[in-house]
């Protein structure tokens, strides 16, 4: 018997909705492979702003820590991201309860193991931001144990209370950050300030006068090339967290993203050249960064115009950050800058740009101060900044002391000066360039992985002698 009119229509509706919820889908693993490779962008720059002895841990430090936190995530950190609307933390879900709908409303978030992979990219990369800054003298040793108490628990508590309905929700008319300008950049640069503080600078960094000296990294297209892959994976991080294809409303972020970046590198540009009359390179492509970081909260709120104003405001506040940071903390890639106060000031920026059709459509918090002159969602705004801070900083700095006073944090002075790639894995990222020509035909052609290591010798390929232990 033929079905009737009415029933081919209930079929063709539940035939649509089903294409479209695997859409969704779909481009939520697309999103989660952009934002994987950040990862590659991540090891990029950071490799690029150290010296040549130290790049084998930049890599070693990506392969590892995201190896561990893929563990702590499944085990625990999901969970207490989303696993219950609580408003401190879920309690259920660990080890991944399949089955369940652990994602809201949106259509793809019902498909609960895309929605678990692509949240956990934002905390790898959270983590990520933590080890820049602690370039050329942790040990490796400290990597493990903090990347599993970051993942199973200090990051899904900010993920929730941002993104799981938890204590931001029950701000004001709740905390706008659409992609996690608070959520993962804030929350990255404060727990890498925590280590900074217990770390101490590199030797050399500062002279007799207590002032700051320059270290240069040994590849600065390197640098540049992380740099461009981090603005690609970034149409990943922000569009993605549509959580859905729905009115295309994710291609607009990716508009929005782009013109954010676009923002920071002329800020950066302006500023630089101002306070030094050089262009600095660095600076720039940590003003992209500065920029991608701003609109990351508002990406989703707020119009194309609004954009590169945040962007060039982020790129400003990088550039003015890293000088005055450097004054007395070393921090070798700009994290506390380029991701901590960009991180705030995008997370502040939605109380201040925050459009009232967006803010009706996605439903969270109201319009900004320049659409209705009521300061009301920039106190939101900044409420939401200061319990991010105080509760990761606490956290990682108790993390960290524990740590350094068992482990320990920082390497012996000799193996600094050596280098981080033959003191902490027996072999050199550049064998060229540190072992004589003689010894290096018994090197061999392929990477080092085991037996005896090399000589560690002197930074300057000029020299052969071995660095005195």
């Amino acid at each position: 018997i033929a079905p009737d009119t009415q029933t081919r229509r209930v079929i063709l509706e539940r035939t649509v909705e089903m294409l479209a919820s695997e859409v969704d889908t779909t481009w939520i693993i697309v999103a989660t492979v952009l934002v994987f490779f950040m990862q590659a962008g991540f090891a990029f720059l950071e490799i690029g702003f150290s010296r040549g002895k130290n790049v084998g841990m930049g890599i070693a430090k990506i392969l590892a820590n995201f190896s561990v936190a893929s563990i702590a995530w499944w085990g625990m950190g999901f969970a207490i991201a989303f696993g219950g609307a609580g408003w401190l933390a879920g309690d259920s879900g660990f080890f991944f309860q399949m089955g369940r709908d652990f994602g809201g409303e949106a259509p793809a978030a019902g498909a609960d193991a895309a929605f678990f992979i692509f949240q956990f990219m934002f905390c790898a990369v959270s983590l990520a931001i933590v080890w820049g800054a602690t370039l050329e003298r942790i040990k490796f040793a400290a990597y493990a144990p903090f990347a599993v108490v970051f993942a199973a628990l200090i990051y899904p508590l900010i993920a929730h209370w941002g993104f799981g309905g938890g204590l931001f929700a029950e701000i004001g008319n709740g905390v706008q950050d659409f992609a996690g300008s608070s959520v993962v950049h804030l929350t990255g640069a404060t727990a890498a300030l925590a280590a900074l503080i217990l770390l101490g600078p590199r030797r050399g960094k500062y002279g007799p006068d207590g002032k700051p000296r320059a270290i240069p990294g040994h590849s600065m297209p390197l640098f540049g090339l992380g740099v461009l892959i981090l603005w690609l994976g970034w149409f990943g991080f922000n569009a993605g967290s549509s959580l859905g294809t729905e009115g295309n409303a994710f291609a607009e972020v990716i508009a929005v993203t782009n013109l954010g970046a676009a923002g920071g590198v002329i800020g950066a540009m302006i500023a630089i050249s101002l306070l030094t009359k050089k262009l600095d390179v660095g600076m720039v492509g940590n003003g992209a960064i500065g920029g991608l970081v701003a609109i990351t909260a508002p990406a989703g709120y707020v119009e194309f115009w609004a954009a590169p104003i945040i962007g060039v405001i982020g790129g400003v506040i990088v550039v003015a950050g890293i000088l005055a940071i450097e004054k007395k903390l070393d921090d070798p890639v700009g994290v506390l800058s380029a991701h901590g106060l960009a991180g705030i000031w995008g997370t502040l920026a939605c109380g201040l740009f925050t459009s009232p059709r967006l803010a009706e459509s996605i439903g969270v918090g109201e319009a900004g101060l320049f659409y209705t002159g009521s300061f009301s969602q920039l106190l939101t705004q900044g409420a939401a900044v200061l319990a991010t801070f105080v509760t990761v900083f606490t956290l990682s700095f108790i993390t960290f002391a524990i740590i350094k006073a068992t482990l320990g944090l920082r390497v012996d002075p000799d193996d600094e000066d050596a280098g981080l790639d033959i003191a902490e894995h027996g072999m050199y990222g550049y064998p060229e360039q540190f072992i004589p020509d003689a010894e290096l035909a018994g090197y061999g052609a392929l990477p080092r992985t085991g037996g005896e290591a090399p000589p560690a010798v002197a930074q300057n390929p000029k020299r052969t002698e071995e660095v005195p232990a």
